[in-house]
């Protein structure tokens, strides 16, 4: 398989996106799962990645 696709994952902001999304569409493709459930998720993977980005640049400096 050809690693050109998955480097992005390795991405720590990347993978809490992913994570994030497959939770807000899991409700639009009829997965029993509670919007409290995917508002949570969503809330918290906004959180993780503002936080990454946030010390990211932190780093920059």
């Amino acid at each position: 398989m050809n690693n050109r696709w998955l480097w992005p994952l390795r991405s720590r902001k990347a993978q809490v996106a992913l994570a994030t999304l497959i939770a807000a569409y899991a409700l639009q493709f009829g997965f029993q799962v509670s919007e409290e459930t995917v508002l949570g998720v969503v809330g918290v993977g906004v959180a993780l990645i503002l936080g990454i980005a946030h010390e990211d640049a932190g780093m920059a400096k």
